[in-house]
């Protein structure tokens, strides 16, 4: 199969949300055009979306929305259990902690690490702090599949770098800064500054025309 764009997945991520949402409305089928409104698209990107993975729906009767959201769940992998470790226990480390929606999805908290010794060894959510560094034992112990990384800029490629040596193959970035990986590791950079400066931009362009 030809290599998936970064933006279809993308994509596809927000097709089974939106999936989500029209089944708690007790929906049970919808075309490529609504979810292309819905999604702001169009219904022949949606289509082209689906049409890497197989043949979703039927003409003229759009697509089941129970089976075409299984079947995207299946592409993203969210039929599995992920094991993930949090490096980072600060305003955002803490936040991800709480974040509910990680587990419905599969992506479950098993580790969290910190080097600051007044948070090594406190409970947050049934989980004691560990000091990052014990972070090559605890990993291979609890099968740790992905690695989310919220520390300081000064202090995320050394982190990284330790995370890779200890075998993590995956990891997404809340550091505010672009970090090394070697082949074969996957890593995704969440950037809020960056995201909330291209609205700025948008803005600023916007009301000067």
């Amino acid at each position: 199969m030809e290599r998936i764009s970064d933006a279809t997945i993308s994509r596809l991520s927000q097709y089974y949300r939106t999936l989500d949402r029209l089944i708690e409305q007790k929906i049970q089928t919808v075309s490529s055009d609504e979810i292309a409104e819905i999604d702001g698209v169009t219904s022949a990107q949606v289509r082209k979306d689906l049409s890497f993975f197989g043949s979703f729906g039927r003409r003229g009767l759009g697509y089941n929305t129970r089976d075409l959201k299984t079947n995207i769940g299946y592409i993203l992998g969210l039929d599995k259990i992920w094991n993930v470790a949090l490096i980072g226990i600060g305003n955002i480390g803490r936040a991800l902690v709480d974040y509910s929606e990680f587990k419905k999805q599969g992506f479950i908290i098993k580790l969290l690490f910190d080097n600051d010794p007044e948070k090594v060894g406190n409970i947050i959510n049934n989980l004691s702090i560990i000091s990052f560094s014990e972070v090559h034992e605890h990993l291979k112990v609890e099968d740790i599949h992905i690695a989310i990384v919220a520390v300081p800029a000064k202090v995320a490629q050394s982190v990284v770098n330790k995370l890779v040596e200890a075998g993590i193959k995956a990891i997404l970035n809340f550091a505010p800064i672009s970090l090394k990986v070697p082949r074969g590791v996957m890593i995704k950079n969440e950037n809020m500054s960056i995201e909330l400066e291209a609205l700025s931009y948008h803005l600023k362009n916007k009301y000067k025309k």
